[in-house]
């Protein structure tokens, strides 16, 4: 089993904030793909964007998510990832029908537990790389915190607590102080 351990959930939950106070605290971690995608076709040019061409944004993230996890194999564990293989999945299997979520989660597992941010509406900005509402997040959430279960993930909510406070919560149930 491996030391990967996933934050995913809600768009604008705090998720990267967490991640951020991870790595100032030595521990590997993993940036989102669907913001390193944007961040890459919008300086490119390119359509591989949510809100120009969802499915080729889609398949852009589960490509680099699947990448992440097998670099992550060299890194010192444990690896926190902001989002992950099954998100990308989850969204591709949205948006285009495809049955295709058991498929590719099964040979990139991560750790239990995994950690979704809720919907929290007094976090959440729209930005350059973030252009859909709070609604559209939240169907997503609704998508995520059914898929984990569904794959034998236990599934633990993030409390709506301040960045060092999830750090705390986090760190003491992965075991890692």
């Amino acid at each position: 089993m491996s030391d990967f351990f996933v934050i995913s959930g809600c768009s604008g939950g705090g998720k990267s904030s967490l991640l951020a106070a991870l790595a100032r605290r030595g521990f590997a971690t993993i940036e989102e793909p669907g913001r390193r995608v944007v961040r890459e076709e919008l300086a490119s040019g390119g359509d591989a964007l949510p809100w120009v061409d969802g499915i080729a944004f889609a398949r852009r993230i589960t490509a680099l998510a699947r990448q992440d996890h097998d670099a992550a194999r060299a890194l010192p564990g444990p690896v926190f990832f902001d989002r992950g293989l099954i998100d990308a999945a989850v969204a591709l299997e949205h948006l285009t029908g495809e049955k295709v979520l058991t498929a590719l989660a099964a040979p990139c597992h991560y750790s239990n537990p995994v950690f979704l941010a809720p919907p929290w509406p007094e976090l959440f900005v729209s930005d350059v790389e973030r252009r859909h509402d709070f609604a559209s997040a939240v169907a997503e959430y609704d998508r995520l915190a059914a898929a984990y279960p569904a794959l034998g993930y236990e599934v633990i909510l993030l409390p709506k607590v301040s960045v060092a406070e999830r750090l705390a919560f986090i760190l003491e149930r992965v075991g890692t102080s």
